[in-house]
């Protein structure tokens, strides 16, 4: 149900996030569906929490008087899916940028790859990759990154709840992990290839879950507006 009423009341609309969009591609979307349907000026639309371009998956976004509810699902623990390269980093830690650095991957066995997810779990504090939208100086990271100048980041306080190794098919390794808020698969692909005495950056990301919310139970962007629009 999607009349005006209910969604000022507020609703927590469960998203799925295509490739190449960004959070706030998705928010201005249903923000502009609403405002004209209703033939509204404004309309509180927000999503609670960044899933960056290049991944896919469940993005929440609350409407109405449900946007004064984000903080507490910005909290929640999220889920994803996704693939590490082995053997190469990127400026990014994803696709976003060129292979910078190729390193050797001989040693490297799915034993090895095993063992090193275990010793990940737990809490610990992780660097923002550079390109990332954390704030430095009243500027983002990446605003920094792309005009080439350095900055020094600060770690952050994390925790990885459970990291399980799905396949491995070198150079790709196949993955599923729970994260505390906070926590950047980017920074631990590349401290994953680090540690393996290598190097990875992320090929692929898919977030499956945020808290109890699933992506199985997700709409797409496209299908939400289409089926809003025929809404009588």
């Amino acid at each position: 149900m999607t009349d005006l009423e209910t969604l000022r009341k507020g609703q927590v609309l469960l998203i799925d996030k295509p490739l190449s969009w960004t959070s706030f591609d998705v928010v201005n979307k249903l923000r502009y569906a609403i405002l004209k349907k209703y033939n509204l000026k404004k309309f509180k639309v927000g999503h609670a929490g960044t899933l960056d371009p290049l991944a896919t998956g469940l993005l929440l976004v609350c409407v109405g008087k449900a946007t004064k509810t984000i903080n507490q699902y910005q909290g929640l623990d999220k889920e994803y899916t996704g693939s590490f390269y082995i053997g190469a980093t990127t400026p990014s830690y994803d696709l976003e940028t060129a292979v910078n650095e190729n390193f050797d991957t001989k040693h490297i066995t799915p034993e090895l790859i095993l063992k090193t997810a275990q010793n990940f779990i737990g809490k610990q504090q992780q660097l923002p990759p550079i390109f990332s939208a954390v704030k430095k100086n009243g500027k983002k990271l990446y605003e920094h990154a792309r005009k080439g100048e350095y900055i020094e980041i600060s770690p952050r306080d994390i925790e990885i709840k459970a990291f399980e190794i799905l396949s491995v098919k070198m150079p790709e390794v196949q993955f599923r992990v729970r994260v505390s808020k906070g926590t950047y698969i980017r920074s631990l692909a590349y401290d994953f290839g680090m540690a393996l005495g290598s190097g990875a950056y992320l090929s692929a990301l898919r977030r499956t879950k945020i808290g109890d919310f699933d992506v199985k139970n997700a709409i797409n962007i496209e299908d939400w507006v289409a089926n809003f629009k025929h809404e009588n």
